[in-house]
């Protein structure tokens, strides 16, 4: 059965952003030895709990891959289009970029089991565990790459378990004509507020859809103000309630969840990182250079900006550089915030 919230009409998005070269700008610095020696660009957008800009800095409205930062639109798109019930900490896994921890394949063996269906049913790329100890671990044990321990495995059994429940083909699920793929990209450009500028392949193989950073962090803020039991809601509780079922143990968006109460967040692939509070205030980050290194200071000096304690974000701040395995300088977030938003 579908979601009783596909029966209320959905916003008419606006125009898809301009696909160009985004005008980057400098968001952080390596310092080493008191100098600087490397510079990240990227953009960051900063909004107000009205919706409004507070801050920006790069190119917020051309077009960008949100890589897994779109996993709870997805999400929310997988409710609407008819996902069976789940618990909150298998909804928080339909959103995730999973470590590959034993929680984490169990999950998706339930969602699997749930249609009827075994790891041998996915289409997503075998990988080995994302979290490098829990990787080492599975090597040492002589196992390969898994369907299963491929971070989006949550998200690919729930499009499964959808598709079942809704009497579509499986075998192409992940084709971007696929009616469950028609419906997921509707949930986007209504979350988004605009339409999709390109389709494309993601790592994992399912389509990855192209929106701008603005459009990406107002639907995170959609999601953290969302009602309680609405679609969007449910995904937001579930992956606040559970945020190491979204990533991983002593990953640091984990931390940065459990850190800022309500925070809801989601990191991405090639440096990109949404935030969003439960008032509407939301930060959106995109690395240009895709450095994982420098998505969390800057993420955390975009968070500044909405009046987040800075002693609770001191320990995002800023990433250690080493020279001889003692620090002798730090990666530090540009664009640091002055008065707070009100």
């Amino acid at each position: 059965m579908m979601s009783q919230n596909t029966l209320r009409p959905l916003r008419t998005p606006g125009d898809a952003p301009a696909v160009r070269e985004p005008a980057h700008v400098p968001v952080a610095q390596v310092v080493r030895g008191g100098m600087i020696e490397g510079v990240h660009h990227g953009s960051v957008v900063v909004l107000a709990a009205d919706g409004s800009v507070a801050f920006r800095a790069g190119d917020i409205e051309a077009a960008c891959y949100p890589r897994s930062a779109l996993k709870p639109l997805q999400a929310v798109g997988l409710l609407r289009a008819g996902l069976p019930p789940l618990d909150e900490e298998l909804l928080a896994l339909v959103a995730a970029s999973h470590s590959g921890e034993e929680r984490h394949l169990a999950g998706a063996r339930r969602i699997l089991a749930a249609a009827e269906l075994t790891e041998d049913d996915l289409r997503n790329v075998p990988d080995l565990p994302y979290d490098p100890a829990v990787r080492d671990e599975w090597l040492r044990r002589g196992r390969g790459p898994s369907r299963l321990a491929q971070n989006c495995s949550g998200k690919h059994a729930a499009m499964l378990l959808t598709a079942r429940t809704r009497g579509w083909p499986l075998a192409d699920y992940l084709d971007p004509g696929h009616p469950l793929q028609r419906e997921l990209a509707a949930a986007v450009e209504d979350l988004t507020g605009q339409r999709i500028a390109r389709t494309t392949v993601d790592g994992c193989g399912a389509p990855l859809f192209s929106v701008s950073l603005h459009g990406l962090t107002r639907a995170a803020a959609r999601l953290a103000t969302a009602a309680p039991g609405t679609d969007e809601g449910r995904i937001a509780e579930a992956m606040r309630a559970h945020p190491e079922m979204v990533s991983g143990s002593g990953r640091d968006v984990a931390r940065l969840v459990r850190a800022v109460p309500g925070l809801l967040a989601k990191d991405g692939f090639e440096g990109v990182q949404i935030a969003a509070l439960p008032d509407g205030r939301a930060v959106g980050v995109k690395i240009a250079d895709g450095a994982d290194r420098a998505r969390m200071p800057v993420t955390a000096a975009a968070l500044a900006h909405c009046g987040v304690d800075p002693d609770v974000l001191a320990a995002f701040t800023t990433a250690p550089v080493l020279g001889g395995g003692a620090p002798v300088g730090a990666l530090r977030a540009l664009h640091t915030p002055e008065p707070s938003l009100p």
